[in-house]
């Protein structure tokens, strides 16, 4: 199995761990990344795009002129789509752009992702998260001390006072264990996750 360090919040070793193969040092499947990546990005689009067709224009029940001897076309409506001020045609309509992926598929992603991380020596797993105060300030320097260029921080329970510590660093983004998902993992260079959060993790996964 693989090991890691744990570290304090002093960025000072204080043990180590054995991490799980199946979820931290498995294959990287990068072609699992981009589907479920693309998963995650349609499954946020709201689809709400939308243009009134000829029969929600408001207007255009009369029938413009007579049928026959004016010299112009036949004309039913001022509200098709070919008059001025007249309904779109084939115009967007509200829609879901969420796709189906396999369970299994999203399980493997996640792993792959974890372990994407732990090979590029970007995973750090520290022995608790705590703050006294609410405090950007502590925090900063926190991230500072371990020499993070942007990192996502996993803890496994919810803590408010570290949540909102975080809450105002555009480098740095919290999520508890069971919101941890591709893309947040590839979207910072680091992850660092509390030694309670990989077990927590781990159990999940293994199953």
């Amino acid at each position: 199995m693989a090991t890691v360090s744990i570290y304090s919040q002093e960025n000072k070793q204080v043990g180590e761990r054995q991490l799980a193969d199946a979820v931290f040092n498995t294959e990287v499947k990068e072609y699992l990344l981009h589907d479920m990546v693309r998963y995650q990005l349609a499954s946020r689009r709201q689809g709400t795009a939308a243009s009134k067709n000829r029969s929600a224009v408001a207007g255009g029940g009369k029938k413009p002129y007579r049928q026959k001897g004016t010299g112009n076309a036949r004309q039913g409506t001022t509200r098709a789509p070919h008059f001025v001020g007249g309904g779109a045609a084939f115009g967007p309509s509200p829609r879901s752009y969420s796709f189906k992926l396999n369970r299994k598929v999203k399980k493997a992603a996640l792993c792959s992702a974890l372990s994407a991380r732990f090979q590029a020596e970007k995973l750090v797993v520290v022995d608790g998260l705590a703050m006294d105060k609410i405090s950007t300030k502590s925090f900063s320097q926190m991230v500072k001390r371990f020499e993070l260029d942007g990192a996502l921080f996993i803890i496994d329970q919810p803590d408010s006072m570290v949540e909102l510590s975080a809450r105002n660093l555009h480098n740095v983004k919290i999520l508890r264990a069971d919101g941890v998902n591709v893309y947040d993992i590839l979207k910072y260079p680091y992850l660092v996750l509390t030694d309670a959060a990989v077990t927590e993790i781990e159990g999940a996964l293994e199953k």
